[in-house]
């Protein structure tokens, strides 16, 4: 069926609801539109659902999310786990509780029990309940910091983690087998809630929450010295980090928590900011104003389903910093090792976990701990499956997880992101570095001083459409079969070829095997220690490139950033 015929499918079918059919009425002329919200159906990935809102198979709306819904209820009955129930949460995107309320009825209509929480909470929390619920699955309909036009919606294993490949490639499976959009199974919420079928879940789950996360206070002693005088300022960007962050910040014993209320309340048009992005120093002007005008060392923002955090932090010369994730990462990591090491309770089994385009002043962290560095592919999602793998199925201690992406984690009762537990972290590191009469930046400082000056850097390109993915598949098939040896005076070493799951060494050509699992993802090491990696999102229709460098002092570091970067792309641009 080409695209205009599945148009007029939706237009005809008594299934598909009036606003849904003047939407396509209003774009029947609009021949590449039809094309782009038709020409495919919004593929489930290895991490679940995100896309436009809006009607037509290629978008998100109540009929895609029932169609996947369907898909993983059938996938959970094939394991016969439909009797443990499924966690959904969801944030404050447009349409997030109308999705969730859709997803509910499918899995209720299929005999699986619904928890559904009352209001918007954190991805990380609902990672938390479904393990503290002992649930089979999770969902989060979010589509985390993307622009207002998308939404999103992810699933989760019985472990807490975002669903293995092997979940998510069974589910994709069952969704294939559904051939008739309209044929999805629904119940009635309020017979759903009748049957028992439809529990409304809400502070019971708060509370655990917020009592695991008290347990992974690192050094509670710094916090009460300076809590009468410390000042934060926090900005949930119209997000779920609102109640759960300012309550474990209060409950620790900070007293002087500004909050940014321009950006306080949920708002699906995140109306303040160009997008609810903690990456981007423009989602912090207004936090960055409060804070200038309040005298204030540190400013905390996190993404709208709170499972990304972004740090500022004022310099000794009054200018306000945001830090990078992987600066953030590392300051997390350092003090956290630090902590234990004084405190004599450095596991000698412990592991962290970075992934493959997060920086290596991580690596060298570790090494001077005596800390095993795990290195797992981009996504939060194999971080969590360490966890399960080494620490709760094997014999190893996981301390400490991150991402360059703004994405970081402490202890094992969540399995993805957790911007609660590092706001709660971030500020009491602030408040053990103010007892010692240092900012953030001054122990970021003392960090490069200590292991180097690391610095990174990305560029990203959006593709839209159908055209955009073929130009990005293009490109990454071109990039693999090219067989570089340099990129302007810069000289390669070797090659990942994560898909191929080989590394392939310039100078005598020879290959090892790569053990994670096979991705579109290509990872250049150069003779000088630097590296870039190349690879397409697996949630937006962007392809990035990621550069790491190392230097003696920072503004070299940064020079040698700037050569690697305009090398790279003098090569791969033309190809996009």
């Amino acid at each position: 069926m080409d695209s205009m015929a599945k148009l007029n499918f939706w237009l005809e079918n008594d299934y598909f609801d009036q606003d849904t059919k003047n939407e396509l009425i209003s774009i029947k002329n609009d021949e590449k539109e039809v094309e782009d919200r038709f020409y495919k159906s919004l593929e489930f990935g290895t991490g679940g659902l995100r896309g436009i809102i809006g009607a037509g198979t290629n978008r998100i709306n109540i009929y895609t999310v029932r169609v996947a819904s369907q898909g993983l209820a059938n996938y959970i009955k094939s394991l016969g786990k439909q009797g443990k129930g499924i966690v959904i949460a969801y944030d404050s995107r447009f349409m997030s509780p109308e999705f969730s309320l859709e997803a509910a009825k499918v899995f209720c209509a299929n005999g699986i029990k619904a928890y559904l929480f009352d209001e918007l909470r954190p991805t990380p929390q609902l990672s938390f309940a479904v393990r503290y619920l002992k649930a089979s699955a999770g969902i989060v309909v979010t589509a985390s910091h993307n622009p207002k036009q998308y939404n999103g919606y992810k699933v989760y294993g019985e472990d807490g983690g975002q669903l293995s490949l092997d979940g998510s490639n069974a589910v994709i499976a069952e969704i294939n087998k559904i051939s008739d959009i309209t044929k999805v199974n629904i119940m009635d919420k309020e017979a759903a809630v009748e049957k028992g079928l439809l529990e409304i879940i809400g502070s019971k789950v708060d509370d655990a929450y917020i009592a695991m996360l008290k347990t992974l206070q690192v050094n509670k002693e710094a916090v009460a010295q300076v809590a009468d005088t410390f000042k934060i300022v926090y900005t949930p960007l119209h997000g779920a980090g609102n109640k759960p962050v300012r309550r474990i910040l209060s409950e620790n014993g900070f007293k002087n928590v500004l909050v940014v209320k321009e950006q306080e309340l949920p708002d699906s048009q995140f109306s303040t900011v160009k997008s609810p992005n903690p990456e981007e120093r423009s989602a912090f002007e207004l936090a960055i104003k409060l804070a200038s005008d309040n005298n204030v060392d540190l400013i905390i923002g996190t993404d709208p389903d709170s499972d990304r955090v972004g740090v500022v932090v004022r310099k000794n010369d009054g200018e306000y910093a945001v830090l990078t994730g992987n600066q953030t990462g590392c300051l997390l990591l350092e003090y956290i090792l630090t902590a234990m090491n004084e405190a004599g309770k450095l596991p000698k089994n412990g592991f962290a976990v970075k992934t493959i385009v997060t920086t290596e002043l991580s690596r060298e962290i570790a090494k001077y701990y005596d800390v095993e560095l795990v290195e797992v592919l981009t996504g939060f999602k194999f971080i969590g499956e360490q966890i399960m793998l080494r620490d709760e199925k094997g014999n190893q201690k996981y301390l400490f997880g991150f991402e360059e992406s703004y994405g970081y984690l402490a202890g094992t009762d969540v399995r993805d992101k957790d911007a609660v537990v590092a706001s709660m972290l971030i500020a009491e590191m602030a408040a053990y570095y103010k007892v010692k009469g240092m900012s953030l930046y001054d122990a970021l400082i003392k960090l490069f001083e200590k292991y180097g000056y690391f610095i990174e850097g990305i560029n990203s390109f959006t593709l839209e459409g159908k055209d955009g993915l073929m130009k990005i598949k293009s490109a990454m098939s071109t990039m693999r079969t090219a067989g570089y040896t340099g990129f302007g005076s810069l000289k390669v070493k070797a090659i990942r070829d994560y898909q191929n799951s080989k590394r392939f060494v310039v100078a005598d050509g020879s290959t090892e095997k790569i053990t994670l699992p096979e991705s579109d993802v290509l990872y250049f090491e150069m003779e000088d220690g630097s590296w870039f990696c190349v690879r397409p999102s697996g949630t937006e229709p962007k392809i990035k490139i990621y550069y790491g460098v190392s230097d003696k002092t920072l503004e070299l570091s940064q020079q040698r950033l700037e050569n690697l970067k305009n090398s790279v792309l003098e090569v791969i641009k033309p190809l996009l």
